[in-house]
């Protein structure tokens, strides 16, 4: 019997009351962003918190890839936010769009250093070229990834990318594309403009 009332207590009572939420993991969304959409008010009996539900409303953030969230007893909830990070941006009419490698289109914001260019007729999660482009640029060793300022993908098999200092390597499709990176990187050390490694057997400099 007494055990029975302790339990009641503890999930109706303030025995186990939300006194804490702990938040991280983030760093581009406002902590008070991920409490205030989290939506557990303080004072709440701990076990009854539903942190599957919490979570799902924390992952509707445009800008939160994946989220954990935890009971910490006696008090405490906890947030482990994982943020996109943005891969490619483009431009679009209402301002400039990042993307994360998955192909989520997240927020409209200026790129941060680094984040490449994509330029394709209709930038998207569903977007075929989108993909490609994408897929190409997920096998880039890093010497060669950090050189790529732009990446163009008109179709799905005529990817390019342009670099820092205005060269181009035309890609192809993303067939093959550890092969063509291996083969890229040694012909960049070579004089030329354009690096033709579509057809990574014959690579053309010209």
């Amino acid at each position: 019997m007494a055990s029975a009332v302790f339990l009641g207590v503890s999930w109706f009572g303030p025995i186990w009351a939300v006194d804490t939420i702990d938040v991280t993991g983030n760093a581009a969304v406002d902590r008070a962003e991920i409490v205030t959409t989290l939506a557990v008010a303080e004072g709440t009996p701990l076990p009854r918190v539903d942190t599957d539900a919490a979570a799902t409303r924390v992952a509707g953030i445009p800008k939160v890839a994946s989220v954990r969230v935890q009971r910490i007893y006696p008090s405490t909830v906890r947030v482990t936010v994982q943020e996109r990070v943005p891969v490619v941006f483009f431009d679009a009419p209402d301002g400039t769009h990042l993307m994360d490698e998955n192909g989520v289109d997240f927020a409209v914001e200026p790129p941060p250093p680094g984040v490449v260019r994509l330029v394709a007729a209709s930038p998207s999660y569903g977007n075929l070229e989108t993909r490609t482009a994408l897929d190409v640029l997920a096998v880039l060793p890093p010497p060669l990834r950090a050189q790529v300022t732009q990446i163009d993908a008109p179709t799905i098999s005529n990817v390019s990318l342009t670099l820092v200092d205005g060269r181009v390597v035309v890609w192809g499709s993303s067939e093959d594309g550890e092969y063509k990176a291996s083969i890229a990187l040694p012909l960049l050390t070579q004089p030329g403009q354009t690096y033709d490694v579509s057809s990574p057997d014959l690579p053309t400099i010209r």
